[in-house]
């Protein structure tokens, strides 16, 4: 049997209900029915996200804090000058070699003349010195004569004046007993002058030639120095005066910017008649084909990440009705935080810690990309298999 107690306007009153102990038990059986539903319910709900987080969840990491890149090729002139047509403009697509930058190429046509010029005075010129050794070589060769005729001359010489001093030894000698006039005295003796005052110019001629095939020989080895082992194409002075026209062409070709990869033009600073300085950023191209993403994760979810497993994306652009595959690339040097402008002073007294996240870099499928192109710096969310 049981009481109930009622209680209305401050006023208490209780009643007294007659319960049979069949109602009794019935009323304790359902209880125990329903606690007994509400135990199995959480029972199944805690297997049934065990074995979900042991099957799947356990296989996969994931996270909303990712964005699209891409190598951005910015656009540069490496020579100066004033700006003479533009040819494209912001969210233009281009293909690579396409020109996008046309400079005034006045100076550099020019400058390419005066080099081509140069040029070729410098192969004149060389051949000349080429020409020149054949000249020298001759020269030396007269040089060498010149010396041989003057030991000759030097050889006589020396014969007439052994002659004429035994002519006048004999004379002499037979001028005691007055078998020989004075006259012919004199004249054997003006003989002796005669053949020595030549020796002495012999001498002298044969001095003057060996100095003269010297300097020839010397000559000819100064200029044998300017083109030894050279022709004239391979001639120092030539390749220098060669390299000064290729670089005069070069630059001449430079004065059109194209488009080093495919890509949509973002960014452009650049209009006609500007003044552009070498290094000076114009425009940008971006290649939105060779797209990648840059997935931040935490450090707590990295554990089981490795390069090549394979990654579902979905962008925020088109929604989960398009889905991108790619894969695990690799993982940046360092956190986002410790590359930061300003890097976290971990080291002081006021610490909290902070859970990092580290960029892992993933590589989409290129026809996907062109089914649905992306843009630089659109979210992503990602999923990346861990179960390989």
């Amino acid at each position: 049997m049981s009481k109930i107690t009622h209680v209305v306007e401050h006023d208490v009153y209780t009643t007294t209900e007659e319960t049979t102990p069949e109602e009794d038990n019935a009323t304790r059986q359902k209880r125990k029915r329903l606690f007994g539903g509400l135990l199995t319910a959480v029972a199944v709900v805690g297997v049934g996200w065990f074995t979900y987080d042991a099957l799947i969840a356990s296989q996969h990491v994931a996270t909303d804090n990712a964005y699209v890149g891409a190598n951005v090729a910015q656009i540069t002139p490496l020579v100066g000058g004033p700006v003479a047509e533009v040819l494209v403009e912001d969210t233009q697509a281009v293909k690579r070699g396409d020109v996008l930058v046309r400079l005034d190429d006045t100076d550099a046509r020019l400058a390419l003349a005066q080099a081509e010029a140069a040029l070729a005075n410098t192969e004149r010129r060389v051949r000349g010195i080429v020409a020149t050794d054949g000249e020298l070589a001759a020269q030396v060769s007269a040089r060498a004569a010149d010396r041989t005729q003057a030991a000759a001359r030097m050889a006589a010489a020396r014969a007439d004046i052994d002659k004429a001093r035994i002519d006048l030894q004999r004379r002499e000698a037979l001028a005691a007993s007055g078998s020989v006039s004075g006259d012919e005295l004199t004249t054997a003796r003006n003989a002796l002058s005669t053949a020595t005052a030549n020796l002495r110019a012999a001498e002298a001629a044969q001095s003057l030639a060996t100095a003269n095939a010297a300097a020839a020989t010397s000559s000819r080895k100064a200029n044998s120095v300017l083109i030894e082992n050279t022709t004239t194409d391979t001639h120092p002075e030539v390749l220098a005066a060669r390299a000064a026209r290729d670089q005069a062409r070069v630059n001449l070709e430079r004065m059109v910017l194209r488009a080093p990869v495919d890509g949509v033009i973002s960014r452009r600073q650049v209009q006609v008649g500007q003044r552009v300085q070498p290094g000076a950023m114009l425009m940008v191209v971006v290649p939105v084909h060779q797209a990648y993403v840059d997935a931040n994760f935490k450090e707590v979810q990295l554990a089981k990440v490795k390069p090549g497993q394979p990654v579902t994306l979905t962008s925020d652009l088109y929604g989960n009705n398009v889905t991108y595959t790619g894969k695990v690339m690799g993982f940046s040097g360092g956190t986002g935080a410790a590359f930061s402008v300003v890097p976290a002073q971990n080291a002081t007294g006021n610490w909290i810690k902070v859970v990092q996240r580290l960029p892992v870099r993933i590589a989409l499928d290129p026809k996907q990309l062109a089914e649905h192109p992306l843009r630089v710096g659109l979210s992503m969310n990602v999923d990346i298999d861990v179960s390989n």
